[in-house]
């Protein structure tokens, strides 16, 4: 593991999106695996940026992002289809045809089965995680015990 020490958060959204950034480069057809929240739009605003002012092209990259809320359409401005669209997919170069955000509405069964097919068949290059104020990783919060 890397350990990047940065010295706030508008400098880790840069390091964060470097990262990002020299693996779209490298490989222009990779998966990146997404997250919503607070923590990475910093860094979806400075790859939005740099997609506009710099050339970097996500026209061939595919994502996969970690969940979805239950009842709301894609649509619905609580949905993280609508944010990623609204924080990132929206202003970068990005085939949403190439993006995957779990149903939050339909067949609950059915939709837990297509996002696991999803992830059986995908090999995520890279996954995008965001730290709540309670240390939680990717909705995975801690016991009350803490």
């Amino acid at each position: 593991m890397k350990i990047i020490v940065a010295e706030n958060y508008e400098d880790g959204a840069k390091k964060a999106a470097d990262v990002i950034e020299k693996i779209v480069r490298e490989n222009p057809c990779c998966t990146l695996g997404l997250a919503t929240g607070s923590s990475p739009v910093g860094m979806y605003q400075e790859l939005a940026r740099r997609c506009a002012e710099e050339g970097l092209d996500f026209s061939k990259v595919h994502s996969v992002n970690l969940d979805e809320y239950v009842g709301l359409e894609g649509t619905h401005e609580q949905s993280y289809r609508y944010f990623m669209d609204d924080n990132l997919f929206n202003h970068i170069n990005i085939d949403k045809k190439n993006t995957y955000v779990a149903k939050g509405v339909g067949d609950v069964a059915a939709n837990l089965k297509e996002f696991n097919e999803v992830l059986d068949r995908t090999d995520i290059d890279i996954q995008v995680l965001g730290v709540g104020p309670d240390g939680h990783l990717g909705f995975n919060e801690p016991g009350d015990f803490l």
